[in-house]
């Protein structure tokens, strides 16, 4: 849909949503500017933000270490980790972990982080899976897991089988499953996913509702920056934008990184909002590219580093760093948007940009470095911590959120 944006010099009515900063916020929470409503020529609302001041923060803070962290170098089998790249919190606190080696989805308590049950395995029986890689929470302390190829197993809040299901994606005009990525699940069943076009270039996003049905298109996309081919490697643009898929409380949404605006849909692929903040483009240098290749080589095995500081030497650079990392919505509704860490500029925490259910800006919030967030809750982050020897630990750290409302 091509955008009609209606500006106040034009129409009177547009309406001015002031976020004012809360009278008690201390010295170091940022004062909220005004956000425009406005409105696009289908009455889409459009929430444009100033960018919050810079080194300002929100008084919201993470704890300064964790308050549960699970993994083992070695002991038994339950707190070993092949791979765990994903887990999340039920209500009553018990933390369930996918451990992607063993396809099985791993239970323990939220406060001691001792083992207690282990749900699932390799298999084709029912509350089995062939593989397991995402788990989600639905309402009702149900979960919903899956891997590839796409089958979705739904459990009870004890582990028992529900039900499968595998979205027929022939609904959406597109065959072979195999290139079908569930990203995400909404409280009611629904599945977000994209489906790859043969030409590893565009993506079709959609929402199947719970029985495997298509609820909504969202339309094809770009999945990411221009790709080029040199004597010997097919490259991705340095630092090239990406598009992200996510769900947003009952919303999802499916938007490029490459500008800072954030487009949200109804479940049935109609445009609900589009959120936007203020942003300076800004280019990368030949010594961000320098920083980028070494950390890359640095991860490679040493047999592999030649050809990995190869690959990327002769690689696209972006014109522009994107403008964003990834999104991810907390357990309240709020938007968290991650800023994209340029590479040589000495982070030593994520800074992430949070926005309130409606999109407008409440601050910038930071986050441990090198946790990967699987889930953000009213008084907690859940996610992964790598160590050293490339271990993953599963970790709980407490989130205070004071100072603002909403």
């Amino acid at each position: 849909m091509n955008t009609v944006v209606v500006r106040r010099s034009l129409f009177p009515a547009t309406i001015m949503l002031a976020l004012a900063a809360c009278a008690d916020n201390p010295d170091d929470s940022p004062a909220r500017e005004p956000a425009n409503q406005l409105w696009d020529s289908a009455s889409v609302p459009i929430i444009e933000n100033p960018r919050p001041p810079e080194g300002s923060r929100l008084d919201w803070r993470v704890g300064p270490g964790p308050t549960v962290s699970i993994g083992a170098l070695d002991g038994e089998d339950a707190y070993l980790f092949q791979s765990a790249p994903d887990a999340l919190r039920l209500s009553d606190g018990r933390i369930v972990v996918v451990e992607s080696g063993s396809a099985e989805l791993r239970v323990f308590d939220g406060t001691s982080g001792i083992h207690l049950a282990t749900w699932g395995g390799t298999g084709e029986g029912p509350g089995e899976f062939r593989d397991l890689r995402n788990v989600h929470p639905l309402a009702g302390d149900s979960i919903i897991g899956w891997g590839f190829p796409p089958v979705l197993t739904v459990l009870d809040s004890d582990g028992d089988y529900v039900r499968s299901f595998q979205p027929a994606t022939r609904d959406a005009g597109y065959v072979g499953r195999r290139m079908l990525s569930p990203t995400a699940a909404l409280d009611d069943g629904s599945i977000l996913a994209s489906v790859l076009q043969e030409s590893d270039d565009t993506v079709v996003a959609v929402v199947w509702d719970s029985e495997g049905r298509m609820r909504g298109p969202l339309g094809a996309h770009l999945a990411n920056a221009r790709r080029v081919w040199t004597s010997e490697f097919w490259h991705r643009e340095i630092f090239g934008w990406n598009l992200k898929l996510a769900t947003w409380a009952d919303l999802v949404i499916v938007t490029p990184s490459d500008r800072y605006e954030i487009r949200a849909f109804e479940p049935d692929g109609t445009l609900a909002r589009i959120v936007r903040m203020e942003h300076a483009r800004r280019s990368p240098t030949a010594a961000h590219v320098e920083a980028f290749i070494e950390a890359r080589v640095s991860e490679a095995s040493v047999s592999r580093r030649e050809q990995v500081r190869r690959h990327h030497g002769a690689a696209p650079v972006a014109e522009y760093f994107p403008a964003f990392s990834s999104v991810l919505s907390d357990r309240l509704g709020h938007l968290w948007v991650e800023e994209f860490d340029v590479p040589g500029d000495g982070q030593d925490a994520v800074l992430w940009t949070v926005f309130d259910p409606e999109g407008h800006v409440l601050g910038l919030v930071e986050t441990p470095q090198g946790l990967q967030i699987y889930e953000i809750g009213e008084d907690y982050l859940l996610g992964s911590m790598e160590d050293e020897l490339g271990l993953d630990y599963i970790q709980l750290w407490a989130l205070n959120r004071t100072g603002t409302s909403g």
